[in-house]
């Protein structure tokens, strides 16, 4: 077993034993269609990880002391569907040792394993999907476990918001639920974008984070970038929003496609997914989030199949 951890962080805080925060990467990248390259988003991430600041200033806070435990990857590759099955259980192990777990890909069809888990544990759950495609194919070239695929099922059986849309095909407006869509050209104009989305949400939030929902201007690292996205700041607004109405219970962030002469985007990755374990953290000690945890997950008949054993 490798001693590395997430962000270089030292060993006390990186046992899963004490660890809140287990991160699982998943270098996959098996159904792309245009740039390939997301099965090294993980490994550039943790990269930017380990050059980064801990403390974080605006929540004048170092949340890796909470312990973040850096699972081994899922590699499974053998075909689309197996993916998703492996990380499904993988994701769900670490659910049932109640962990806030966390997901970096990778495509965007790794989600379809994580929400499936999600969705298994915890009671009337959000999906919301930041992207700037709708994702909605119910099957593309061959299979339902495709990128384009990526929140189809969630569209069937969660409560699936969309933010920051800009690209679709039209057969997926069939598919989609228009008043729980916001486009990224209408959020240009509603200044109230932000609560509206949040007020369609029920209590326990899974986020699912397309790094193309940024604007290439700041995110070029992408398989498919798209003009006129999200920007920094307004980003980070909205998600502590999040954070701090509802019960935010794991998120996956996917899609780095590393440029070897632009570290910026890896960076950008690096430093999204520590602001968002910022504002998970921030107002909890280790008490309440494990009083979150036991009020919001909801165990399945399932669930006493998975074999809870250490991973360290």
């Amino acid at each position: 077993m490798s001693n590395k951890t997430y962000a270089g962080i030292p060993q006390e805080y990186s046992k899963l034993e004490k660890a809140q925060v287990v991160l699982i990467p998943v270098p996959y990248d098996g159904t792309s269609t245009w740039q390939k390259g997301a099965n090294k988003g993980p490994d550039a991430f943790l990269e930017a990880s380990e050059n980064m600041e801990l403390y974080d200033i605006e929540t004048d806070s170092e949340v890796y002391k909470q312990g973040v435990f850096l699972a081994e990857a899922v590699t499974e590759d053998s075909s689309p569907e197996a993916m998703v099955d492996e990380v499904h259980q993988t994701v769900k192990k670490y659910i049932n040792k109640n962990k806030f777990v966390t997901i970096f890909g990778g495509e965007h069809s790794i989600s379809i394993g994580t929400i499936r888990a999600f969705n298994e544990c915890f009671n009337s759950l959000t999906v919301l999907h930041i992207d700037a495609h709708a994702d909605l194919r119910p099957e593309y070239e061959g299979t339902k476990f495709n990128h384009a695929c990526a929140v189809y099922e969630a569209s069937q059986n969660t409560n699936l918001i969309q933010v920051g849309i800009r690209s679709m095909d039209v057969l997926e407006k069939t598919v989609m639920d228009t008043e729980k869509t916001f486009f990224a050209h209408e959020m240009v104009t509603n200044e109230y974008w932000a609560q509206n989305v949040i007020d369609l949400m029920t209590e326990n939030v899974f986020i699912t984070f397309d790094l193309d929902a940024f604007d290439p201007s700041i995110m070029p690292s992408t398989g498919t970038p798209e003009p006129g996205g999200l920007l920094w700041y307004e980003t980070l607004d909205f998600l502590k929003q999040v954070f701090k109405e509802k019960n935010v219970v794991g998120f996956d962030i996917v899609e780095l496609c590393p440029n070897e002469d632009d570290k910026s985007s890896d960076f950008l990755a690096a430093k999204l997914y520590y602001k968002m374990l910022s504002y998970k953290f921030a107002d909890l000690d280790v008490d309440d989030f494990d009083e979150l945890n036991d009020d919001a997950i909801a165990l399945k008949n399932n669930i006493a199949n998975f074999i809870d054993e250490d991973d360290d």
